[in-house]
């Protein structure tokens, strides 16, 4: 029987797997898209596409199956750092994320683990 506690269980494992990351991504654009300092980033994305992008990343990033074929974060992002996407912009994401995975009973510890994952993006994202 594998336990689902253990140190060789992924992020991905721990936090729920794939139905984890789908609720996960659901509820991060709800909040995401009614938080007006950072809704107008998203005006003219597809969000089914950006949903399955940010589904495919976040499972990667928890270290489950790495099916993420996008662009690199600096690539990705580009136009939105023109557009004046900043460090507080990247906090109230990142924010949103830890909200999203602490209302969907992740444990405090493995939410810090995520934001330092996506701290980990912030220079690329913000093309520094």
């Amino acid at each position: 029987m594998h336990n689902m506690s253990s140190p060789t269980s992924s992020l991905f494992e721990q936090i729920g797997g794939q139905p984890a990351v789908e609720a996960a991504v659901d509820n991060f654009y709800r909040r995401v898209l009614s938080d007006d300092t950072v809704s107008h980033f998203f005006d003219t994305v597809d969000l089914d596409r950006q949903r399955a992008k940010q589904k495919a990343f976040l499972t990667m990033a928890f270290g489950g199956p790495h099916n993420y074929s996008g662009k690199d974060m600096r690539t990705a992002h580009a136009r939105l750092v023109v557009a004046g996407l900043n460090d507080a912009h990247f906090d109230a994401i990142v924010g949103h994320l830890g909200g999203t995975l602490a209302e969907l009973g992740v444990a405090p510890e493995l939410i810090a683990q995520v934001a330092a994952i996506a701290e980990s993006t912030r220079a690329d994202v913000l093309g520094r």
